[in-house]
């Protein structure tokens, strides 16, 4: 018997992909997952799987993942081929949001859509912003994602006309609180139109930005992964 059902069906009813977060989940139940899923010649996601969970996995478990440590995301099967290109942005304040910048542009790729990836443009130095903003127009959704008081999402949200989806980061001193100063900001945002995720949420941010392009659909299989039984 095994202590998990994976919703194989999910792509059908919602068109997203079923992924398995691995923080709360013991080194053995995350081999048992992968070996369950490679067996059926399914893809997987992973998702919140740190350094030092992944060193715990089994050898050959690790060695059938494509394991990403900035974005601590693992992929089982691989990557399809972008079906698309130049259709999300993914603008970061600072390095220091990149793990969760980078959270959003793995599970974008698992789903088959090429994310341009814009990091270190807070708004400290707007000029980083005005000098990038071209770029980030040309886009057709914006993720941005910011910690400390958030302002990057009201500025982004007031120069482009696409849809913002603002991602809060648990980064910032003191009273950022672990991105609840950020996650505030963006809720009390003055730039109309601003979507809020919760805190460090890229995972649901690229999936938000899927369903707003019409595009939450079961990405092509890899060409690495085993036929469906």
């Amino acid at each position: 018997m095994t202590d998990f059902r994976l919703d194989w069906e999910r792509p059908a009813r919602t068109g997203a992909s079923e992924a398995v977060l691995c923080e709360p989940k013991s080194a053995a139940q995350i081999d048992a997952i992968v070996e369950h899923a490679a067996a059926l010649g399914r893809r997987l996601l992973f998702t919140r799987l740190a350094p030092e969970h992944h060193a715990r996995l089994a050898a050959g478990v690790r060695a059938a993942l494509d394991y990403d440590v900035a974005s601590r995301t693992a992929i089982l099967g691989g990557l399809p081929a972008p079906r698309a290109a130049g259709r999300i942005a993914i603008v970061a304040g600072g390095t220091s949001d990149a793990a969760v910048a980078r959270e959003a542009a793995r599970t974008l790729a698992f789903e088959g859509e090429a994310a341009t990836l814009i990091v270190d443009v807070g708004v400290a130095g707007l000029w980083r912003v005005m000098e990038r903003l071209p770029e980030i127009r040309a886009h057709r959704v914006v993720i941005a994602v910011a910690g400390m008081e958030g302002a990057l999402f009201s500025v982004l949200s007031g120069l482009v006309a696409c849809p913002v989806l603002a991602v809060p980061v648990s980064v910032g001193y003191g009273v950022g609180a672990g991105g609840q100063v950020a996650l505030n900001a963006a809720l009390a945002s003055c730039a109309s139109g601003l979507s809020v995720l919760n805190i460090d949420n890229g995972f649901g941010a690229a999936h938000a930005a899927l369903r707003i392009l019409g595009a939450a659909v079961t990405a092509p299989a890899a060409e690495t992964a085993p036929p469906h039984r």
